[in-house]
């Protein structure tokens, strides 16, 4: 991982991935969606309103794991103060901010006809949309102080604190009772969904994985390359400073 502190190598290294993972991206999208919106049965009880399912299940799966992302991220650049830390998961906060807000719409949306309403104050949900809440305020907290380290600092400080709320995501359906359903596909004793309707799902999960991967290199780039323009314009005033300065006259003998 330290060799990775280096931008230039980790430049290299982005370079090569990203367009592969978007190229893959772009291959499988209209095979999930063709997949999933086509050749996937309508759903035994919900019909064709649980199509919805494979945009909402694989944005709630990208919200949890780009979090605990953050938060390994935080780790590192508290504890090991790795330099490439901190750009990644700030690079990565607004992906999964994205992707929380996909996922609370389109659960919304799926809500209305299941539950009769388009909220409610389940566990599930609640948990969730503190998750959203926790991104917003990651993002909010680099801004916030004048001193770039000290916001970095304290954001990684909420990002490992908001971690609590993600067992409180994945097992808020089985502590309470909730209207949400159980997991169907991360079961110990196997998945309960169908497999003509698992297949298209892990299909739409892995385009999901790879456009945060492609968004996510992408988003590092930028930013080290913010950084260093910042540092040149830094270097360049403090140059002009000094050269504007007049110098100190001797002392007469």
């Amino acid at each position: 991982m330290h060799q990775l502190a280096n931008p230039r190598r980790f430049r290299r290294l982005a370079d090569r991935i990203w367009p592969w993972t978007l190229a893959a991206t772009l291959l499988l999208l209209p095979v999930g969606v063709v997949w999933s919106l086509v050749i996937a049965p309508p759903d035994y009880q919900q019909g064709d309103a649980a199509r919805i399912m494979y945009v909402h299940v694989p944005a709630a799966w990208m919200s949890t794991f780009v979090y605990a992302l953050l938060a390994v991220a935080a780790v590192v650049a508290l504890v090991w103060r790795h330099p490439l830390a901190e750009v990644a998961g700030r690079a990565a906060a607004p992906i999964g901010a994205a992707f929380t807000f996909v996922a609370l719409i389109t659960g919304s949306i799926w809500g209305k006809p299941m539950w009769g309403t388009w909220w409610v104050w389940d566990a599930r949900l609640t948990s969730v949309l503190i998750l959203f809440f926790l991104y917003l305020g990651y993002i909010a907290l680099h801004d916030a102080f004048d001193d770039p380290q000290r916001g970095a600092r304290a954001a990684a400080i909420l990002a490992l604190v908001g971690a609590v709320d993600l067992p409180i995501i994945k097992f808020s359906v089985e502590w309470w009772n909730t209207l949400h359903q159980p997991a169907s596909v991360m079961r110990l004793d196997g998945p309960t969904i169908a497999p003509e309707m698992l297949w298209p799902l892990l299909v739409m999960a892995l385009v999901f994985k790879l456009y945060f991967i492609t968004l996510w290199l992408l988003a590092i780039r930028a930013r080290l390359a913010e950084r260093r323009i910042h540092t040149l314009w830094a270097r360049r005033g403090a140059l002009e400073t000094a050269s504007a300065t007049p110098a100190a006259p001797g002392v007469a003998g």
